[in-house]
């Protein structure tokens, strides 16, 4: 049967790409899924084992930086639509080294980009990419980040996001390239690298290693289940509006502190421990660099254009995602150790 779509998804293997790639190769046995992804220490193949056999999904060794990587995935694949995911998104690590940013997130994007503008000569293509709400800034105690709101980038990670997204936008308009982009609030869910705050957290408490908290913790947080973003991804990719952008929030503003509170309340019970057991590891750190202090969005557009809400509340989704830690020791400890690398090699050394 022929594909009606090759649908280039990058960085596939990573925390809300295996969700997305996952859901389209199921959804869609029409479409070829091809995953391209550099497989850096986010890049996690095992995330895909379910898929891994699917006759609509490939995978790809590929960084994105490298031009010749993209032409040749383009070439080889026929690409018709891309789903852009790739990204170094960690603010931290932004601070220690703001050029890795730069590369990956504008070199990176601009090299898709301009691979798409060259090989879409006719026909029906789709240029979706996905962003961030912190290329807005930091908020007040009121108001809300809508589709029209300034970009106002404050790390070096979120201004590498906030040039990607100009590129993005400059394309479309020089171009005619057919691109939609959104821009999401924090994602949570299950096969979250551990360097992010739930996973963090939920490990540390597993592990009775203390919990650190940047400042006083009244940096405030939208949350968004991961299965719910992908959702969207969905109904963007294939009802939104060519050249236009749609924020994707969650609808759950909490303080850092709350949600370590939160956090620990929940694991108390599960693990069985003396109520307020887990808030004696609270360990309040030196604040980060440039530190926003409050985003929320305000997905009304995706709601009253295209019919997406969140599906399930935050307190259902973070028990969801806590549950799935405590029942995937060996992930976490394959991701934790890096034996998860191995994979890549035991399954495509001899492809």
């Amino acid at each position: 049967m022929p594909f009606s779509k090759r649908i280039l998804v990058t960085g596939g293997a990573g925390f809300i790409g295996s969700h997305l790639v996952r859901l389209f190769v199921n959804k869609y046995p029409n479409y070829q899924i091809i995953n391209f992804d550099k497989l850096t220490y986010a890049g996690n193949l095992e995330n895909l084992k379910d898929v891994d056999s699917a006759p609509n999904y490939v995978f790809v060794k590929g960084d994105i930086v490298s031009i010749n990587d993209v032409q040749e995935v383009f070439e080889n694949f026929a690409i018709s639509d891309v789903i852009h995911l790739a990204a170094e998104s960690h603010v931290d690590r932004s601070i220690e080294g703001p050029m890795d940013f730069v590369m990956t997130n504008v070199v990176g994007t601009v090299n898709l980009l301009q691979a798409a503008k060259e090989s879409w000569k006719e026909g029906e293509h789709v240029f979706h990419h996905v962003s961030t709400d912190e290329v807005y800034g930091s908020l007040g105690d009121e108001g809300f980040f809508t589709e029209e709101t300034p970009f106002d980038p404050r790390s070096p990670y979120s201004a590498s996001k906030a040039s990607s997204d100009h590129f993005v936008s400059a394309f479309f308009h020089t171009y005619g390239l057919p691109i939609k982009m959104s821009n999401c609030s924090n994602n949570y869910g299950s096969h979250h690298f551990p360097e992010k705050l739930i996973p963090l957290m939920i490990l540390n408490i597993q592990n009775n290693k203390p919990l650190p908290v940047y400042g006083k913790g009244e940096n405030i947080r939208d949350w968004l289940w991961v299965e719910d973003h992908v959702k969207a991804i969905d109904t963007i990719f294939h009802n939104g509006t060519v050249g236009e952008s749609y924020n994707v929030g969650g609808l759950n503003e909490w303080t850092n502190i709350d949600l370590v509170r939160f956090l620990c309340r929940m694991m108390d019970e599960k693990l069985n421990r003396e109520k307020g057991e887990s808030e004696k590891l609270i360990t309040y750190v030196s604040d980060r660099k440039g530190h926003d202090m409050r985003y929320a969005i305000d997905a009304s557009k995706l709601e009253n254009e295209l019919g997406w809400k969140p599906s399930i509340t935050f307190e259902e989704g973070l028990e969801k995602t806590v549950d799935w830690y405590l029942n995937n020791q060996e992930w976490i400890e394959k991701v934790t150790s890096g034996d998860y690398q191995s994979y890549y090699k035991e399954m495509y050394a001899n492809r």
